[in-house]
């Protein structure tokens, strides 16, 4: 896999620094591979686009799962994801999961995480949507994001790692022979660093996190645009299951017209007993599934959305009133005091509540220990695709894919650092063309854009819904281009002109995937095509970026994963 040679107009790096392994992101997955790295004897640069606590990982509420509980075993875990991922999970993946996910659990516990623990000393276990065992983990009741990234940020600081806080990543560096070479960034802000700049290393780690933010609602904070899937496609690595956006069911309700970050409300409140309700107080998930309101999240979230439509609605409603002041203080202290500072006191009254735009199935393609289609760059957490989640994420797996993927990331540097000398390369990357290869879209284009995929893309979607969105992102991308084409000019470079740019491709991959699969499957809900058909669409669908912009999109002969092609080592070319 070649690059493209796009990339985002940006100054030329006015400082640069040199490392073994780059990191971007500071969730678990990222902050994993760096301490992972560190203890490995690599020289470690993390870059986080802001603060090392404020990525995705701290929002986390439910827990992590891992076969853990008495009884439980992998196996079972392994049975429960591949129902939740409708046919389309790696199997490999996810055996890989379940099977070295409780040691990555404990050596979380290790690093200094502090989860709930019952009356006897052992980890308190709860559960979530599609699990038939208790085994999520959690931690100050429903913080569990909140203190894994504390103690892995105290970590890394703890153990002198060098930071880059405040940097959006720009662009991929490649050498001569097309390997990773570093990256590009912008810091924002003051710091030893300024402006943009680049950090050469042989290998880059993308756990940028998700893209949540190219739809106008949604539970991911507002630096979830897409910029490692963006990155990755710029660089020429492939990305898969797009189109599988799961939309968290039970999302504070704000209003119709509420945009940005929305209140969550876990899975596991239905996981201690809460009930979906509609007004009427009727429970409308009974008879729909064999495990009603803990069903897997995409059964839920279309339950939901059904009764809303049937009853022209906004919003169902959470009931919990049943649980007492006690039990809402005690285990779900962060969702209550959320729900208060909205107005709505759940001890008292249900919660409404409505699906929202959650989490990414897919992204960029990667093979069991990370590697993606371009060599030297890995990529592990929400910004991956391993294969692991299928059609449709099963509840409080990610945290537990960011540890062991993050890991096995490591020990394939660390492989490929003994076996050619990796650690005493310092790449060259190839000198950026002055022209801009890729136009800029104004800051405003970014709510069009979330209009487009909330209208278009969203929970419900159909050929004529698709369609409007592609030709509405299409003429987002015809007028920067042309406007570049023709006279040279671009909006002018900065965050939120970068941020627009990597929404708006992002949001292009998802809709034509979305548009190509002509059925409903997991998280991927086709008004037109209702039904799930295992015969045409039981595979995957890869895009990638061409030279000229434009998308190239392909399907799988098969529901395996094709190997990412990687380039052959030095000796073995």
């Amino acid at each position: 896999m070649t690059s493209t040679g796009i990339r985002l107009h940006a100054p030329a790096p006015g400082w640069s620094i040199s490392a073994d392994v780059v990191v971007v992101g500071s969730g678990v997955a990222g902050l994993t591979a760096a301490l992972r790295c560190e203890a490995a004897g690599l020289t470690t640069v993390v870059v986080t686009k802001a603060r090392l606590d404020d990525g995705s990982t701290r929002w986390a509420q439910g827990g992590i799962a891992a076969a853990l509980g008495e009884g439980d075993t992998p196996e079972q875990h392994l049975d429960d994801t591949l129902v939740a991922g409708a046919g389309l999970c790696d199997e490999e993946a996810v055996r890989i999961l379940v099977t070295e996910g409780p040691d990555a659990v404990r050596r979380l516990i290790e690093t200094g995480a502090h989860f709930d623990e019952s009356s006897e000393g052992g980890l308190e276990l709860t559960r979530e949507g599609g699990h038939h065992r208790r085994r999520i983990a959690h931690a100050g009741g429903d913080a569990t994001g909140a203190e894994v990234s504390r103690a892995l940020v105290e970590a890394v600081r703890a153990r002198g790692l060098r930071a880059i806080e405040n940097a959006l990543v720009l662009d991929l560096l490649t050498d001569p022979d097309g390997r990773t070479a570093g990256v590009t960034l912008h810091v924002m802000g003051e710091g030893q660093h300024d402006g943009v700049g680049a950090v050469h290393a042989p290998a880059v780690v993308l756990a940028t996190g998700g893209m949540g933010q190219v739809f106008s609602a949604t539970t991911n904070p507002s630096v979830s645009t897409g910029d490692g899937v963006a990155l990755a496609l710029r660089a020429g690595a492939e990305v898969s299951d797009l189109e599988f956006v799961q939309f968290h069911p039970t999302v504070l309700f704000l209003g119709v017209d509420a945009e940005g970050q929305q209140p969550l409300v876990s899975e596991a409140v239905r996981g201690e007993g809460a009930h979906l309700v509609d007004a009427d107080g009727v429970r409308f998930m009974v008879g729909q599934h064999e495990l009603a309101e803990l069903a897997p999240r995409d059964i839920v979230a279309k339950g939901i959305t059904r009764r809303m439509q049937e009853q022209d609605a906004e919003h169902m409603f959470l009931d919990a009133r049943h649980f007492g002041a006690e039990m809402w203080e005690h285990r779900f202290p962060t969702i209550l005091a959320a729900c208060r500072a909205n107005g709505i006191d759940p001890v008292h009254e249900p919660i409404p509540v409505a699906p929202a735009a959650h989490y990414a199935s897919g992204g960029v393609r990667t093979d069991s220990h990370g590697r993606t289609t371009v060599p030297g760059l890995y990529a592990c957490g929400e910004v991956a695709c391993t294969g692991v989640h299928g059609a449709n994420r099963l509840a409080s797996n990610s945290l537990l894919e960011g540890l062991v993927y993050a890991e096995r990331i490591v020990a394939d540097i660390t492989a490929n650092r003994a076996e050619d000398g990796l650690h005493a390369r310092v790449p060259e990357p190839v000198a950026q063309p002055e022209k801009p290869a890729h136009p800029l879209l104004a800051p405003e284009a970014r709510f069009a854009i979330q209009r487009t995929m909330t209208e278009g893309a969203g929970v419900l979607r159909s050929a004529d819904s698709l369609t409007k969105a592609a030709e509405q992102l299409q003429r987002l991308h015809t007028e920067a281009r042309d406007a570049l084409d023709e006279n040279g000019k671009t909006a002018e470079p900065g965050v939120d002109t970068w941020e627009a740019t990597n929404l708006l491709c992002v949001a292009r991959v998802l809709v034509a995937a979305a548009r190509q699969r002509e059925e409903t499957r997991g998280c991927h809900w086709r008004e037109d095509h209702a039904d799930r058909d295992d015969t045409a669409w039981r595979r995957h669908i890869v895009v990638r970026l061409n030279p000229d912009r434009t998308l190239a999109v392909h399907t799988t002969d098969t529901a395996d994963f094709p190997p990412t092609r990687q380039y052959p080592r030095p000796q073995e070319q």
